[in-house]
């Protein structure tokens, strides 16, 4: 048996190979999106996922103001920042969020499927969320994929 064939390859920033994906958000549930983007952005449908390396792929979502919530949750879900002052408690609907731009609530629930550390803040930097149907990253020349068919 040849013990070569079975090394542990790890990646790291010279081995990974990034490329661009275009996911349209229409009529899809947001949290379910969110989880699948989430994935693609650290990388974890790859065969050399490495936990700490940022391995993922460029993710630009549009359409996003067509995006769907469950339920009641549009306008019964909350969520809470804090400006670190007494009193300083905020609330947000989605539906606030959404009527300052659909990003904002797509960036806030990607967000929050991310790591919580230096990790996560750069893996979110590959993620760019559109409204419309239209995206300024045309020349990376991004492949446009189905996000139904992942898990």
């Amino acid at each position: 048996m040849n013990t070569l064939s079975y090394k542990t390859v790890s990646a790291n920033k010279a081995t990974v190979t990034k490329e661009w994906v275009v996911v349209d958000a229409t009529d899809q549930v947001l949290g379910r999106l969110a989880s699948k983007v989430a994935k693609i952005l650290r990388g974890k449908y790859k065969p050399n996922y490495t936990p700490h390396v940022d391995c993922g792929d460029n993710v630009i979502i549009i359409n996003a103001d067509k995006i769907i919530l469950t339920g009641k949750k549009m306008t019964d879900k909350e969520y809470i920042d804090y400006t670190g002052y007494p009193g300083g408690q905020r609330f947000k609907t989605p539906a606030d969020l959404m009527a300052k731009g659909a990003d904002r609530l797509v960036l806030r629930v990607v967000k929050g499927m991310l790591p919580k550390n230096k990790l996560g803040a750069q893996l979110l930097r590959n993620l760019r969320v559109y409204g419309g149907a239209e995206h300024e990253q045309a020349a990376q020349n991004p492949r446009i994929i189905d996000i139904n068919l992942y898990k």
